[in-house]
């Protein structure tokens, strides 16, 4: 187990170990948040190491008021939607000059079936609904969505890493579940008939 206070005091030290040492404690689970927000595995790769050369850069300035984890959290959920929203942006721009593939017609910017590498085969198809339900909410809802259901991170973290009351959180967990329940009647109308 490593002391993460003392990985950032070394870091901002200039100990490449160090960062090492964190990005190999925090790595997996911090890659597998982002992507759960953008669900291509190689722009989660280039987030993840957005974030890591963002703890190396800013490690001096960490005041140490909350955890190492929620701080690296905070930095990947806010890596990962500016990421989605560079990318929308870009997609709109692109709409004007666009929107169907010359060769077959087909529409340009289609969002991907995406399909999470850590779902087992016969769940795959639900995961792909869920995760469409999962992008159709709003970037608070999914944030603490994500943060509390899908990697088992607890409401009072998740409330420190969203600068937000642990109620608040509890809030946003419960409007998100139900316009889950909202979102997958579309995709599974014959349920909770």
């Amino acid at each position: 187990m490593i002391d993460d206070n003392q990985c950032i005091r070394s870091i901002a030290l200039g100990d490449p170990e160090a960062l090492k040492e964190l990005y190999q404690h925090f790595g997996d689970r911090v890659y597998n948040t982002i992507l759960s927000y953008l669900k291509n595995e190689e722009d989660a790769q280039e987030v993840l190491q957005d974030v890591f050369v963002t703890v190396h850069h800013t490690a001096g300035k960490f005041q140490f008021n909350s955890s190492v984890s929620t701080w690296i959290y905070r930095i990947a959920v806010n890596k990962s939607l500016d990421f989605i929203r560079s990318k929308h942006a870009k997609k709109r721009q692109g709409i004007f000059t666009s929107i169907y593939k010359k060769d077959s017609g087909e529409i340009l910017y289609d969002s991907p079936n995406f399909e999470h590498p850590g779902v087992v085969l016969e769940k795959k198809e639900h995961a792909k609904f869920l995760f469409k339900a999962i992008d159709a909410l709003s970037e608070n809802q999914r944030t603490a969505f994500i943060l509390t259901q899908v990697e088992g991170i607890s409401q009072n973290e998740v409330a420190e890493i969203m600068d937000l009351t642990r109620k608040s959180v509890e809030s946003l967990i419960q409007r998100a579940k139900a316009n889950l329940r909202i979102e997958l009647k579309k995709y599974y109308p014959e349920r909770g008939k």
